[in-house]
């Protein structure tokens, strides 16, 4: 079974490519594949990161909300008869933008 094959090749016109290629020559010949290894997991794990943020973000903010639709509502109301609010679009996009 043969190995598949990668093939890089940089657009000079594109300011990313052209860091990621002077970061790529800049490895020693003979690592250049534990390197792209490495960066492919570490963005993977990244992603994987920044959904467990989100995540947990999420779980936070619908309890402080629930919490205080509980406390404006008085003491009588149920947890049930409160409902939980979405969270807005600009605060996603701002959790989105960090990186």
């Amino acid at each position: 079974m043969s190995r598949p094959v990668f093939s890089f090749r940089p657009n000079p016109e594109n300011p990313e490519h052209q860091r990621a290629w002077e970061i790529l020559s800049s490895v020693p010949e003979g690592q250049k594949n534990l390197f792209l290894v490495r960066a492919i997991l570490q963005e993977d794990l990244a992603q994987h990161l920044e959904k467990l943020i989100r995540k947990a973000v999420r779980e936070e903010l619908e309890g402080i909300r629930l919490e205080k639709a509980l406390v404006l509502a008085g003491p009588g109301v149920l947890k049930q008869e409160v409902q939980k609010p979405e969270i807005p679009d600009q605060m996603l996009d701002f959790l989105s933008q960090i990186e």
